[in-house]
């Protein structure tokens, strides 16, 4: 595995590639990877000649200054398992190559900003689409690989493609989880002992949730459902919603087989952890 951590080098590692037409496929990360980021290479791995990944810490997509100090760095340990899992490239840039000077664009994702994380987290998805649109046009993939835990994450890079006419493929991924069902998370490994058990909460209000859905309650019996689930319990909801998979717009009615999305996020001591399912 070859590895850069300036914009020059990589560029020009990977122009040979780009003029022998080769596919490269890209996964973008903030680091401290676990199995889903593993499961997200190896995907790649299958689909395309070359597998690039990018660990980056991204400082303007953090609304709080303490989450952005807590977030867990694990370069070397990163590198050791993207290496093992076949990763042809890893670049790693640091804050002041990718940003020399603050930014002075600002995205605006339209309605996907009125929403769950658009609405809790002001800013933040100006924050990943700078940095998105940024490793795009360093790395310039034909693929590009998400997980489906950051649904609506996948669904503004979407836009960003769309709107920039990226030549991009943008591929959404299973969400990896646990054996006791909580989503995989490079945030999970802040949480203490009592609160990893806690977590599990997520998933089990999700699928509580799904089930009132299939026997034919409404979305709002569903959410309320899952708040008096949650009011039990030493885990703080931030917002549930049911919405449309792809607009992630909220709806009253199930929609389509695999067009209906439950999201949540909620607060666990110092972590906050968000989760999804699509039915």
């Amino acid at each position: 595995m070859q590895r850069f951590d300036t914009i020059y080098a990589i560029r020009q590692h990977l122009a040979p590639f780009h003029q022998s037409s080769l596919t490269i496929g890209f996964v973008p990360t903030m680091g401290a990877l676990h199995e889903g980021h593993l499961d997200l290479i190896r995907q790649a791995r299958q689909e395309c000649d070359v597998v690039v990944a990018s660990v980056f810490v991204n400082p303007t997509q953090f609304n709080n200054p303490d989450d952005l100090a807590r977030y867990p760095r694990t370069l070397e340990q990163d590198s050791e398992m993207l290496e093992r899992v076949g990763t042809d490239v890893l670049f790693f840039p640091s804050a002041t190559e990718m940003y020399p000077e603050p930014p002075q664009l600002r995205l605006h994702f339209g309605e996907l900003e009125t929403v769950m994380e658009g609405a809790f987290r002001p800013g933040h998805f100006n924050g990943v689409g700078i940095v998105v649109a940024k490793l795009f046009h360093i790395i310039q993939p034909v693929r590009a690989y998400f997980g489906q835990k950051d649904l609506q994450q996948v669904a503004v890079i979407r836009r960003l493609i769309r709107d920039l006419s990226f030549p991009i493929e943008l591929v959404r991924c299973d969400t990896v989880r646990e054996t006791d069902g909580l989503a995989m998370s490079s945030r999970n490994r802040n949480l203490s002992s009592k609160e990893r058990q806690q977590a599990t909460a997520l998933y089990q209000a999700l699928t509580l949730a799904r089930d009132l859905l299939v026997e034919g309650q409404s979305p709002n019996q569903a959410k309320a459902a899952v708040s008096g689930f949650f009011a039990q319990r030493p885990v703080q909801l931030e917002y549930v919603e049911v919405a449309n998979a792809d607009t992630l717009q909220p709806v009253i009615e199930v929609q389509a087989p695999g067009q209906t999305a439950i999201c949540l996020a909620a607060q666990l001591g110092k972590v906050r952890l968000i989760d999804n399912l699509i039915f």
